[in-house]
């Protein structure tokens, strides 16, 4: 499909998860001022926080850990499987259970296992049997509304427990660094938006260098999770392969496997993120990594972050790449939201 004719997009995209992406930064804004009018009882002083959660559940949990990484006092665990850790057990231990539809099977059973271990818990999801359980044990439900892909609530799983945080006392009120990454998303989308042609937009051109290539997306310190998220962007939205690596981790072993195989190199694509805030050290391997694999003939480029705080620089590096991902999936004449593979796997296995 031509990028330029943006009319037509509808044809494919018969859900609109453009509209979706369109939201991001609303979404974002009202989730942390739904998160600080919630209903959230006495909770008991909580030694560790553990997330449990499956996909665009989980991912705004690994955005959080990565922003607080310097700032919570307290572990965070992003978890995603059945059961819990073994260190997840009594009152000491807050465990969030994340699904979007409530009925989620691996959060429902670290639900389960979390009760029958004293730890303290809320719910977040739109319902399902999560929510039903919870009210039924008296456990808090933070329900919000939203009609789509869990993938497309990612202002959410990440909003709701950044005010969760704050009204824990565990970090400050983030009220003005949200409205500033606000602004910074609302700014980068009026160059990057639909209806801008090709020639002026970033994320439409981005898209056509991934056309037929394997992409692995590269980042350090707390973009790493936004790589991630590019990574199951072109998963879900696109459907098409890619792959994260974080850094420096990827120097020390993934750096030595970019010569076989000879034939496939040019089929290869690495795309760097960079955020001026990140440690100096990791800003300066971006620039030394992306330089050895495009002597090598790979493919590369950088996605430079946006704004002066760390959730700026996270947020407009993320709706970024979920642009992308939309554009790609255009590119691929694909239809954005549907996922018969994941689908059908769930059915199977509800069986």
């Amino acid at each position: 499909m031509d990028l330029n004719e943006f009319q037509d997009f509808a044809k494919l995209d018969t859900e609109n998860m453009l509209k979706h992406i369109d939201a991001l930064p609303d979404q974002l804004d009202s989730a942390y001022k739904l998160g600080l009018s919630l209903v959230l009882p006495a909770i008991k002083p909580v030694e560790r926080i553990v997330v449990a959660g499956m996909g665009g559940s989980a991912i705004g949990a690994d955005l959080i850990a990565a922003y607080l990484a310097d700032r919570l006092p307290v572990p965070f665990l992003v978890h995603r499987d059945y059961d819990l850790p073994a260190f997840a057990a009594g009152n000491q231990t807050f465990v969030v259970v994340s699904s979007h539809s409530g009925n989620t099977e691996e959060a429902l059973s670290a639900f389960k296992i979390a009760r029958e271990r004293g730890c303290q818990l809320l719910a977040i999801c739109t319902g399902g049997s999560l929510e039903e359980e919870s009210r039924k044990a008296g456990i808090p439900v933070w329900k919000f509304e939203h009609t789509g892909q869990p993938r497309a609530a990612v202002g959410y799983s990440f909003g709701l427990l950044l005010a969760l945080l704050t009204r824990l006392q565990l970090i400050h009120d983030q009220t003005e660094e949200v409205g500033l990454a606000h602004a910074v998303m609302t700014e980068l989308q009026t160059r990057i938006r639909a209806d801008v042609p090709v020639l002026q937009n970033a994320a439409k051109r981005q898209a056509g260098q991934f056309i037929n290539r394997h992409v692995t997306i590269f980042a350090s310190g707390f973009l790493v999770p936004v790589a991630r998220r590019w990574k199951t962007q072109f998963n879900e939205v696109a459907k098409a392969f890619a792959a994260f690596e974080a850094l420096p981790e990827a120097d020390h072993n993934t750096l030595a496997g970019i010569y076989n195989p000879e034939q496939h190199v040019c089929q290869e694509y690495a795309m760097f993120l960079s955020a001026s805030l990140d440690h100096p050290r990791n800003v300066a391997r971006v620039a030394k990594t992306r330089q050895i694999l495009m002597l090598e003939g790979i493919g590369t480029d950088t996605f430079n972050a946006k704004g002066e705080t760390r959730l700026a620089q996270i947020w407009s590096s993320l709706l970024f790449g979920d642009y992308v991902a939309y554009y790609l999936a255009m590119l691929y004449d694909i239809d954005p939201t549907a996922i018969p593979p994941i689908t059908a796997l769930k059915e199977e296995m509800s069986r």
